[in-house]
């Protein structure tokens, strides 16, 4: 593998204005279910992934407790652990694993051009673009305090474990309503918080939701804080914040899930690969193609409706083919 060290005239690296440049078959931006099944493939089809792993090696799933819906894990497993066991499978089929964040991309040429920390220049004949999904929080210092001990980014993922139990939705669109409506079929009651005093999401969702007897709008509230003794057992909601009827309540849950959306990881390559309004990447359906020959994009980053680890895997192996195939057409 070539790398070159700009130097200056004494021969010395020249500090953070010099750029160490490496050429790579194939490279894997982003880590999770997606970059590491990516990598499982290309490096079995001999592509030398090069994989860079980003602000949250093993991605979102590594802030989840218990997976009991990934396939093959019988008694569950956690988050971490399985990030892990995937991790360890690409290594050990040669995918060079390493820690970094790009910042920068250059997709104009044949040669694939991204930077990592603004200081290594990385050209890759395909790029894979595994980068994720955040979802977005409200900010509250209690919902860092109870990750994985109530508070939750994703109904269908820890919706099991709150069977029988009181539950909390946030948000006020479709997702919220999805979510809302999945959580009623598990759980005893649900309640909707919505900041507003009508709901964004579609008519047809909100039928849905006013047809369900067992979830509950909080209209016009808004959440201060959550409250339990190492887990959520309670949240204290603002009622009509900033008017004359202001009041604070008090509501008991055990579960408290945000459906306020996510945002994808895809700034960084927006000035050359299509995305939609909200950032997902946009790829040629049945395909993970990007309109930019060569680069392809799996999980979170480009799927706004299922967004579950065992997709975002399967993502993963249809970019690492795809790119495989790629190469092959172009080398003949």
């Amino acid at each position: 593998m070539f790398k070159a060290m700009n130097l200056d005239n004494n021969g010395s690296s020249t500090g953070n204005q010099a750029t160490e440049t490496e050429r790579v078959k194939c490279l894997i931006v982003g880590s999770g279910p997606a970059g590491y099944t990516a990598a499982i493939y290309a490096a079995r089809a001999n592509l030398s992934p090069v994989m860079y792993e980003g602000l949250q090696p093993g991605g979102q799933l590594t802030t989840t407790t218990e997976v009991e819906n990934f396939p093959g894990y019988p008694q569950g497993v956690t988050g971490p652990v399985l990030m892990e066991d995937l991790k360890a499978q690409a290594i050990r089929f040669g995918t060079d694993v390493r820690w970094g964040l790009a910042t920068k991309v250059d997709f104009s040429g044949s040669v694939h051009k991204v930077w990592i920390d603004e200081k290594k220049l990385i050209e890759a004949d395909v790029v894979i673009i595994a980068t994720g999904a955040t979802a977005k929080y409200l900010g509250l210092e209690d919902e860092k305090k109870y990750a994985g001990g109530g508070v939750s980014a994703c109904a269908t993922c820890d919706g099991f474990f709150y069977r029988g139990k009181d539950v909390a939705v946030v948000g006020g669109g479709d997702t919220a309503a999805e979510e809302a409506i999945y959580l009623a079929g598990l759980v005893n009651k649900v309640y909707l918080i919505v900041r507003r005093n009508e709901l964004r999401a579609s008519k047809v969702m909100q039928d849905r939701v006013f047809r369900t007897k067992n979830i509950e709008v909080l209209w016009e509230h808004q959440t201060k804080g959550l409250f339990g003794n190492g887990v959520v057992e309670g949240a204290i909601l603002w009622k009509k914040k900033g008017t004359p009827e202001e009041q604070e309540v008090t509501i008991k849950i055990d579960g408290f899930f945000l459906a306020i959306g996510h945002q994808p990881n895809s700034d960084f390559v927006k000035e050359y690969v299509e995305t939609d309004e909200v950032g997902y990447i946009k790829t040629v359906p049945g395909s993970s193609r990007t309109n930019v020959p060569g680069v392809f994009a799996c999980g979170d980053v480009q799927d706004p409706i299922y967004r579950q680890a065992v997709t975002a895997a399967g993502s993963g192996c249809m970019a690492a083919i795809d790119a495989e195939r790629y190469l092959s057409e172009k080398h003949g």
